[in-house]
C-alpha cells in the first residue's frame, strides 16, 4: 500500500480506538425537542415529517440511475455500493418520517439505522472507485453490519439505562471524514470525482442547520433549521447521482487501483487459451461481471 493508503488506514484505526475508549455518553433528552411543533393535515410536526419526502425522491431516482444505463461503471459489479447507498437514502425517508411523528429514543433507532446503510455504502463506493475494487466490494457487508451494530448497541445501552451513543457518533463522523480524505488523497478512476466535495459541503450545511434549528425558525417563522437540514442532506444524494451520470473512465493505472482479476475465455476459443477481462461498462446488471 502507498503512504496515502496507510494514512487512510491510520484514521480508521483511530476511529475504532475512539469508539472504544471515549467515555460513554447517553443520548441527550433535549435532542428530541425540535423547534417546529406545528401540525398540519392531522400530522404532528408536519414540516419535519414531510421534508423527508426529499430523501424518498432522491433515493428512488438514485436507484433508477445506479441500476440503469445512465450510470458509468467500468465493471457492472461496481454499481452495488451505490445501489445500497440509494437504498439507505430511500429507507431514511421512512425512518426519519416515523421518528419525527413522535420523537424519542425508540423511534430514533429507525431513523439512524438506514442512515448507517447510506454512510457505510458511500465509504465502500469510494474504496471501489479510488483504492481497490475487490476491497471495496469485500468490505460492503462487514461495513453495513458494523453500522447496524453501532445503532443496535446504542439502543441496547439506552434501554439498560447506561446509554452510549459514542460509537454511533464516531461512525457517522468517520464516514464523512474518510470519504473526504479519500477524495483528497486518492484520485478516482473516473472523471468528475471532485463532485464528491459537494457531498461533504451539503452534509456540513445540514449539520449547521440542525444546530441552529430554532434560530432559523425565528427568522420568519416559516421553516425550521431541522426541516431545511433534511433538504440539504438529500441534496448530498443528488450530488452522488449527478457524479454517476457525468463521469467517464480515466485510463487505468494498475499501480493505483487493484482490479478484479477475472479472465473470461473469448467466445469460440478453448478455455485454456488466451482470455480477456469482462467489463460491465455503462450497461445494465446483466452483463458479465468480475468475480
Amino acid at each position: 500500500m502507498t503512504s496515502r493508503t496507510w494514512l487512510i488506514v491510520a484514521v480508521t484505526v483511530l476511529a475504532v480506538a475512539a469508539a472504544l475508549l471515549v467515555p460513554a455518553m447517553p443520548q441527550p433528552v433535549a435532542y428530541h425537542d425540535f423547534a417546529d411543533h406545528r401540525d398540519a393535515f392531522g400530522i404532528h410536526n408536519f414540516l419535519d415529517v414531510a421534508s423527508n419526502g426529499a430523501f424518498l425522491v432522491v433515493g428512488v431516482f438514485g436507484l433508477v440511475v445506479a441500476c440503469g444505463r445512465r450510470a458509468r461503471f467500468e465493471f457492472a459489479v461496481e454499481r452495488w455500493p451505490y445501489v445500497v447507498f440509494f437504498v439507505g437514502v430511500t429507507l431514511t425517508a421512512a425512518g426519519s418520517a416515523y421518528y419525527h411523528l413522535a420523537p424519542d429514543n425508540e423511534t430514533l433507532f429507525w431513523d439512524r439505522l438506514p442512515m448507517t446503510i447510506a454512510f457505510m455504502a458511500l465509504v465502500c463506493s469510494q474504496i471501489v472507485d479510488r483504492i481497490s475494487i475487490r476491497a471495496g466490494l469485500g468490505l460492503l457487508i462487514p461495513m453495513l453490519m458494523l453500522g447496524a451494530a453501532s445503532v443496535i448497541y446504542w439502543q441496547i445501552t439506552e434501554r439498560a439505562g447506561v446509554g452510549n451513543v459514542v460509537p454511533y457518533g464516531v461512525l457517522q463522523a468517520y464516514s464523512v471524514v474518510i470519504v473526504l480524505l479519500m477524495a483528497v488523497l486518492k484520485p478516482s478512476r473516473y472523471t468528475h470525482g471532485t463532485i464528491l466535495y459537494w457531498v461533504f459541503a451539503w452534509y456540513v450545511l445540514s449539520k449547521i442547520l440542525e444546530t441552529y434549528d430554532a434560530e432559523v425558525l425565528e427568522w420568519g417563522h416559516v421553516v425550521s433549521g431541522h426541516t431545511l437540514k433534511h433538504l440539504a442532506a438529500a441534496a448530498a444524494g443528488v450530488a452522488v447521482w449527478v457524479m454517476l451520470t457525468r463521469r467517464t473512465l480515466i485510463a487505468r493505472n494498475p499501480d493505483r487501483v487493484t482490479q478484479p482479476a477475472v479472465l473470461v475465455a473469448p467466445e469460440g476459443a478453448p478455455t485454456s487459451s488466451g482470455a480477456h477481462l469482462s467489463r460491465g461498462g455503462d450497461g445494465g446488471m446483466s452483463g458479465r461481471q468480475p468475480r
